[in-house]
This record gives structure tokens, C-alpha cells and sequence, in this order.
């Protein structure tokens, strides 16, 4: 089953770049970015560009949550911009909550780092390394007591048998001399639910958590270059080979991983 999501080009003006993205069938959070511009003094680096995010919830005034927030985006975000081509400048990037949050969820977190690529992909103004794609997933206890399972997007009903949950963040880039889409796990804050899970959570959950999320991670990545195509060449839907590839790699990947399993 395919994630649901809403992903859209916007056209703030005053700004070099914005888009919405949300895991749903809503939008969670309106992003743009502003740059390269003027910086000040005291925040100029000389040897490369300065990166600002500001998280400002639905209501009321930015606190802790939307603090926190901006830390964890500036720390990726200096993973996806080429910050060395220009320096003594300022990049700004502003992230609007849509909805009421109150909690900073790993499902926000991950919508928030897809918003802030979107506007980038959407600006064409700041050279990028590359595209990172995000998605939130937990480890459920299963019923029949057999092999864990994973799953994207965990609802709300299935929270009481979540024993670990986290957000990971990919960087995807095209590798044309092999033909093929790296991708690399750039961030990640897995953790167990405290009081609830009675096994202990090893390094292995960590990895199969991880290749579970890189598939969902994937299907994000796969759904932004074809909202690019489509804004490049109107009219005309995203060309097959891009997805026909993408399906081929995913089914390789399945057949090397069978004992991993994802319900999404």
C-alpha cells in the first residue's frame, strides 16, 4: 500500500521558493526559503553561507517545541545545501504549521524536513548535494508474538503496541556512471517507548527500522521528482521510466530482504 501524501509547488510572494507537504490528505506545513540574501554582520561566515530556520506553530508564539524543531532542520539542512558556494551570505527558511501541534511528533518532524526540500527544489536559486526525504516509523508488537513489524504512518489505534519509534532522513542523488539512486541515511533519532516495551530494542531493530524507512523514504523521494516533471513539462505526466525503474529497484530490494517486513 502506497503512503498517502500531499505534496505542492506554492508561489508565496516575496520569496525565492515555497511549498506544502503533509502526510495525508491535508497539508501539515507551509515552508519557504529566502536566498541567497544579505546576512548580518554578526551572523556573516567567511567561508560559507549562513542557514536560519524559523518554526512558527499555527497559534500563539514559537516555544519550546517549535525551538527544538528549528535546531533539528538547520542541523539537516546543512547536510542538503552546498553551504561553500556562497558564502557571506544568509538562507533563510521559514516553516508555517498548518495544523495545531501542540507535540513534536517524528511524523512532524519528517513532513516539516520534506517541506523545507520541496521549497528548496521549488527556489532553483541554492545548489544542493541532493534530496532529503523523511518518513516516521515504529516497531509494533505483533499479535500472533511472531517477528516484529514496522510501519510508516503508525495510527492512532496501533499506538498502544508501539515499543519503538523514530524518524530517519535520507539523502537521495543520482549516481549516472552506475546508473542506479544512492541513498544514505543522514539522520535519524530512533528511540524505545518508554514503560512499554518489555524486550530489549538492539542494534539489529535499529537496522531493519532503518531499511523499512528508506523504502517509505523512497516512495517520498519518487513523488517529489515526478511533481518536478510535471511543473517542467505541463500537462504531461511523470514519465514512466522513473517509476518503472524505481519499481524495478524496490523489487530487488524485497527479494534481498525478505524476512524484513513493513506494513504501511
Amino acid at each position: 500500500m502506497s503512503l498517502n501524501l500531499t505534496l505542492s509547488f506554492d508561489s508565496l510572494s516575496r520569496v525565492d521558493g515555497s511549498a506544502r507537504f503533509g502526510f495525508g490528505p491535508h497539508p501539515q506545513y507551509l515552508s519557504s526559503i529566502s536566498g541567497p540574501i544579505e546576512v548580518r554582520l554578526n551572523a556573516e561566515q567567511s567561508s560559507q553561507a549562513t542557514i536560519e530556520v524559523h518554526v512558527r506553530p499555527l497559534t500563539n508564539v514559537p516555544g519550546t517545541e517549535s525551538k527544538k524543531a528549528a535546531v533539528i532542520l538547520k542541523d539537516i539542512l546543512q547536510m542538503e545545501v552546498i553551504v561553500e558556494a556562497n558564502p557571506r551570505t544568509l538562507i533563510q527558511f521559514v516553516v508555517q504549521a498548518l495544523i495545531p501541534t501542540p507535540k513534536l511528533t517524528d511524523e512532524l518532524v519528517a513532513a516539516m524536513i520534506n517541506c523545507c526540500t520541496l521549497s528548496l527544489l521549488n527556489s532553483g536559486s541554492v545548489p544542493m548535494r541532493g534530496v532529503i526525504c523523511a518518513v516516521s516509523i515504529a516497531r509494533v508488537s505483533s499479535l500472533d508474538g511472531k517477528k516484529p513489524v514496522y510501519r510508516t504512518q503508525p495510527m492512532e489505534e496501533h499506538n498502544s503496541r508501539v515499543l519503538a519509534t523514530g524518524c530517519f532522513a535520507f539523502l537521495f542523488s543520482d549516481s549516472f556512471s552506475s546508473n542506479t539512486y544512492a541513498a544514505t541515511c543522514v539522520w535519524t533519532n530512533w528511540h524505545t517507548v518508554y514503560n512499554r516495551s518489555i524486550e530489549a530494542i538492539d542494534e539489529d531493530d535499529l537496522v531493519r527500522a532503518r531499511d523499512a524507512a528508506q523504502k517509505a523514504a523512497r516512495e517520498v523521494w519518487i513523488r517529489m521528482k515526478m511533481l518536478v516533471e510535471e511543473r517542467e513539462r505541463p500537462g504531461v505526466k511523470a514519465s514512466k521510466t522513473l517509476v518503472s525503474r524505481s519499481t524495478d529497484e524496490s523489487q530487488k530490494a524485497d527479494a534481498t530482504d525478505d524476512d524484513d517486513k513493513m506494513e504501511i
